[in-house]
């Protein structure tokens, strides 16, 4: 057993937990990972696998048991997010954003409100978070999707764009800003959006470098009309939504980065261990040696940071956005480099289709684009240590 293998052993799940997580794994050593090269030169959404997940009831495992789910731990959704997007990283985005999407309803949800709509997401629906704008990116404060009261019913109007799984969603979170607040921040607020809504149209699908079976859609808002009954909180309450959002949602972008790494570096492994050259297998010359330790050795410090932040989001911890910054962004750097290292390490061989380090390279590059840039991170950690004056 190698160091990794004992830090997934090391990972403090409960029976039930790990026999989930092994069920998991299984089913996307066997099922997904055989049709992700196929879906990747199609780019056809892999329904196949969504059925595949949903009978295994994964989006049960976060939402509560009095709306038809079976809760289990952070920790056990992040690893299963990186086992799903070790195999296919379309897939595993597709699964998360369902997390992403409806983990604020969870959160700040009426009863009512999570009565009504969380069953569709127990039963296997498909969830979406909209906050990017074509003007408003990594800054959300700058979006001009706005909300206006008429009698009963919110009028939206904008639109949305890279939105994953916004062709296919059930339901869809969004925010935008509610007129007549003139402050940017205090005007955010966030709604749900159903499937079918008179008003909302997709727009375009974009055709993607990586991660391409995972649908990316452009949303429009013409006179949209929505029940004032799918306001999450109030009017103006939707940035501490946001922030809350992002927050569990950037953890589990470094769970699927570290998938894409994690198949990129077994891959790799297992080809230098047989590959020759000048008589010598390539993981005999020392330079290599030392070019997989440094992957090793990052590969196991972003995954230990990983457990430890999920631990201490299981523990109660509501104060982790810099630590979840952290993760972020050393975890999608570390995709990048491990599958453009992978790619090199595999030589020409590398550069092909026949072997998917290639399709792992450019399903990393997104992790380091959405849920913040990692320049933007840079700079959330950077100013954390400026003294308050």
């Amino acid at each position: 057993m190698n160091m990794l293998e004992r830090l997934d052993a090391s990972l403090r799940l409960s029976h039930d937990e790990r026999m989930l997580l092994d069920s998991v794994t299984a089913l996307a050593r066997e099922r997904l990972a055989p049709r992700a090269a196929a879906y990747d030169r199609s780019g056809e959404f892999p329904w196949d696998n969504v059925r595949d997940i949903n009978a295994l009831g994964l989006n049960a495992m976060f939402v509560p048991e009095d709306y038809g789910g079976a809760p289990l731990s952070y920790q056990c959704y992040l690893a299963c997010v990186r086992e799903i997007s070790k195999a296919c990283a379309a897939t595993g985005i597709i699964w998360a954003t369902n997390f992403h999407g409806m983990k604020p309803l969870i959160e700040f949800g009426t009863p009512e409100q999570k009565a009504r709509l969380l069953p569709r997401i127990a039963d296997g629906g498909l969830g979406a978070l909209a906050i990017t704008e074509p003007g408003a990116g990594s800054d959300a404060t700058g979006m001009q999707t706005t909300f206006r009261e008429q009698g009963e019913n919110i009028v939206v109007e904008g639109g949305k764009t890279f939105i994953s799984n916004g062709d296919v969603a059930d339901l869809y979170l969004v925010f935008g800003k509610w007129a007549g607040i003139d402050d940017p921040k205090q005007a955010i607020s966030a709604l749900i959006i159903e499937k079918g809504t008179p008003g909302f149209s997709v727009v375009r699908l974009e055709d993607k470098m990586g991660t391409r079976a995972s649908s990316t859609a452009t949303l429009a808002f013409d006179r949209c009309l929505v029940p004032r009954e799918n306001l999450l909180v109030a009017p103006g309450a939707g940035l501490r939504i946001l922030f809350a959002s992002l927050n569990r949602s950037r953890p589990s972008v470094a769970a699927h980065a570290l998938g894409i790494a994690r198949a990129a570096f077994e891959d790799t492994v297992a080809y230098i261990n047989d590959r020759r050259q000048s008589g010598r297998r390539i993981l005999e010359f020392q330079g290599v040696q030392f070019m997989l330790a440094d992957l090793a050795a990052e590969l196991a410090l972003c995954e230990g940071w990983l457990w430890r932040l999920a631990e201490a989001v299981d523990a109660g911890a509501d104060e982790f956005g810099i630590e979840a910054s952290v993760l972020k962004l050393r975890a999608t750097d570390l995709a990048m480099r491990l599958t453009t290292d992978a790619v090199q390490l595999f030589g020409g061989y590398g550069y092909c289709k026949d072997y998917r380090v290639e399709r792992l390279m450019r399903d990393a590059k997104i992790t380091q684009i959405w849920e913040g840039t990692n320049q933007i991170h840079r700079q959330l950690i950077g100013r954390s240590f400026l003294k308050k004056q």
